[in-house]
């Protein structure tokens, strides 16, 4: 999916949309106007995002995204979009936090204007890592940007995690924890053992991830440590980038309080799962950007805090994504775009990486010696 056209992720009209935000406008800012409306060339797989800008002496602010929970008729991604909720940790980083969040505009919670909940916030002008085709493949910004380039951007983002996590207070967060018992970690996993679940509901199931989720009950860590605000969805390709340095941090649909490593696997893992689909079609890559060794010292420097039971973290990451993954598949499905295969291990693209973390000879076989 990394390397083929875009799935459909939305029945939505852009224009239609438009036309819509206008009349809703009129009530919030008199008298407003909508114009240039357009669609991300990066827009994401679930929550959908649209750009347009305000015409209106008392704007606020003229550059506008809007985030759009996603289309139901579209065969979502998750069962929930609480868009109060990203509203929320949006404004409470902005206050508490030093990062370069969006300045968050408007809530509606009321599906009728648009046909679902949205907000509207300033947009952030600058570049995206790309995910299709990934940035670690030839022919992109990034990958065509020199090796001193490359280090700047790495040791910025992974700055912003640090910030993050040493600046937001943790109790102002509490109100992200899934209503079921335990400690952050275990209901993060029991949350993702529910969106599993939802997923195979009535289609088949996944051998390799049940697997995983075992694989984690055997090696849960013996100190999970004191948890943080985590971003979720901590990757670059959520960054807008001015030149080499961090602009905006966006998508915080999957914000969570959890321990630092949740946000430190899934940023080394993503990562992972773009060098190694690279390398897989025959292309280096860059085998030497966000290296896990690199990250957790640059962390470690930062924050005084030495990120432990990676192993666990990285592997939980890439169970999360091969649970998204495999719902994005279904998608697919429902469009007609594939078929199930008899193996449904298949559809995750990722399999090869995920067998070997469960396998425990992922990280030996990256040149990490023994994991």
């Amino acid at each position: 999916m990394a390397t083929a056209p875009r799935p459909r992720t939305t029945t939505r009209d852009p224009e239609d949309l438009g036309r819509r935000l206008t009349a809703w406008l009129d009530t919030r800012l008199p008298g407003a106007r909508v114009t240039d409306v357009r669609v991300p060339g990066s827009n994401g797989m679930s929550s959908e995002t649209l750009l347009f800008d305000l015409d209106h002496p008392d704007a606020p602010v003229t550059g506008c995204a809007l985030r759009l929970a996603a289309d139901p008729a579209a065969y979502s991604v998750f069962p929930v979009y609480d868009m109060a909720r990203q509203h929320r940790v949006m404004s409470l980083v902005g206050e508490h936090t030093d990062l370069p969040v969006p300045r968050v505009l408007w809530l509606e919670e009321d599906p009728a204007p648009l046909g679902a909940p949205f907000f509207v916030m300033a947009r952030a002008e600058g570049r995206v890592p790309p995910d299709v085709m990934p940035y670690t493949y030839e022919g992109n910004w990034l990958y065509a940007a020199t090796d001193t380039e490359r280090a700047g951007l790495e040791a910025a983002s992974i700055g912003i995690l640090a910030r993050l996590h040493d600046q937001f207070p943790p109790k102002e967060a509490e109100f992200l924890l899934p209503d079921v018992e335990g400690t952050p970690l275990r209901r993060h996993v029991t949350a993702q053992q529910t969106y599993y679940e939802w997923v195979v509901d009535g289609l088949p199931r996944s051998p390799l991830i049940e697997e995983a989720f075992g694989w984690l009950d055997a090696h849960w860590p013996d100190d999970e440590g004191d948890p943080v605000l985590c971003w979720g969805d901590a990757r670059i390709g959520n960054i807008i980038y001015d030149g080499f340095t961090p602009a905006a941090v966006l998508d915080w649909e999957m914000a969570a309080l959890g321990p630092r490593e949740l946000d430190l696997g899934w940023t080394v893992y993503l990562h992972r799962f773009f060098q190694d689909l690279t390398v897989s079609f025959g292309q280096s890559g860059l085998p030497d950007f966000l290296r896990r060794d690199a990250i957790e010292s640059r962390y470690a420097r930062l924050t005084g805090h030495t990120p432990r039971d990676m192993e666990f973290h990285t592997l939980y990451a890439a169970l999360r994504h091969a649970v998204v993954m495999l719902r994005i598949a279904y998608r697919q499905v429902h469009f007609g775009e594939v078929r199930i295969p008899e193996d449904p291990d298949a559809l995750i693209m990722h399999r090869p990486s995920l067998e070997a973390m469960v396998r425990g000879t992922y990280w030996a076989e990256q040149g990490y010696g023994r994991s």
